[in-house]
C-alpha cells in the first residue's frame, strides 16, 4: 500500500514537471521565432485535468481519504491490540536475532585466540 501511494505521489510530481518542462518549451519556440505555434500550445496542452474535472494533486487527495486513511487506521487499530501499538515487530525480533547471533561469532573469535597453553590471549607482531 505505501508503494502504491509512493508510486501515486510519483506521478503526481512527474505530470506537474512535465507542465513545468512545457512552459519553458513554449518559451524556447517563442524566443526561436515560432509565437504562433506556441500559442496553441497552452490552450491544448499546459494546465490539463488528468483526469475528468482532476488535476493530480485531486487524486492523490482522493486516494488519501478515501483509501489510505482508512487502511492506515484499521492497521494502527489491529496493531494497538495485538502488538501494543509497537511498529515493525518481526524487523524488531530479527534484529535482536542477529545481534545475538553476532555477539556469539565474536565471542567465538576471541576464545579462538586465546592460548591453550597459557589460557591467555594470543598476540601477533607484524
Amino acid at each position: 500500500m505505501e508503494r502504491a501511494r509512493g508510486a501515486l505521489y510519483e506521478f503526481h510530481q512527474l505530470s506537474g514537471h512535465a507542465d513545468l518542462t512545457l512552459i519553458e518549451a513554449i518559451s524556447g519556440l517563442e524566443d526561436a521565432g515560432h509565437p504562433g505555434i506556441a500559442a496553441n500550445i497552452p490552450e491544448e496542452l499546459y494546465g490539463r485535468n488528468v483526469l475528468d474535472g482532476r488535476w493530480t494533486f485531486q487524486i492523490v487527495e482522493e486516494y488519501d481519504e478515501l483509501y489510505y486513511r482508512p487502511f492506515v487506521e484499521v492497521d494502527e487499530e489491529v496493531r494497538r491490540r495485538l502488538t501494543d501499538g509497537m511498529r515493525h515487530v518481526h524487523e524488531a525480533r530479527m534484529k535482536a536475532r542477529e545481534r545475538a547471533r553476532a555477539a556469539i561469532r565474536q565471542a567465538s573469535r576471541r576464545l579462538a585466540r586465546i592460548s591453550p597453553i597459557t589460557n591467555r590471549p594470543t598476540h601477533t607482531t607484524a
